[in-house]
């Protein structure tokens, strides 16, 4: 018997089990946790609404025009991420309770802010 039939019948099989597994995952149909994507049964604490008006921002953010000019486009879009990385953690520091992710927070707001400057000053220099 060639396994090719029974590969097909296997993976048909997972796909009718298992429909996520056939959903589009790429990352423009993915939202990432952003607020569109929030069942209304969502939790509606005050981090989660934080987090979720983080998410949106940084997306919103990261929706550039593309110029072809890969560098510059990697720098536009790393920004508004960086932003959203630094607000995550801003909320961690609102709301958080453990002193070790507390930590990893300040280290990451102090990381990522350093980062931005970077990227805005090379932006400048080349054009961005």
């Amino acid at each position: 018997m060639s396994l090719k039939p029974l590969t097909t019948a296997l993976a048909l099989t997972a796909c009718l089990a298992f429909p996520a597994a056939a959903e589009d995952t790429s990352h423009d149909s993915m939202h990432h946790g952003s607020a569109e994507a929030q069942s209304p049964a969502a939790d509606a604490s005050p981090s989660s609404r934080a987090f979720a008006e983080a998410n949106a921002r940084m997306h919103k953010d990261m929706d550039i025009a593309y110029t072809g000019k890969t560098d510059v486009d990697f720098v536009r879009g790393m920004i508004a991420h960086h932003q959203g990385a630094i607000d995550m953690a801003r909320v961690e520091l609102e709301y958080g309770k453990d002193e070790t992710i507390r930590k990893l927070a300040e280290e990451i707001i102090k990381a990522q802010e350093g980062e931005i400057k970077l990227m805005k000053e090379w932006l400048v220099k080349n054009g961005g």
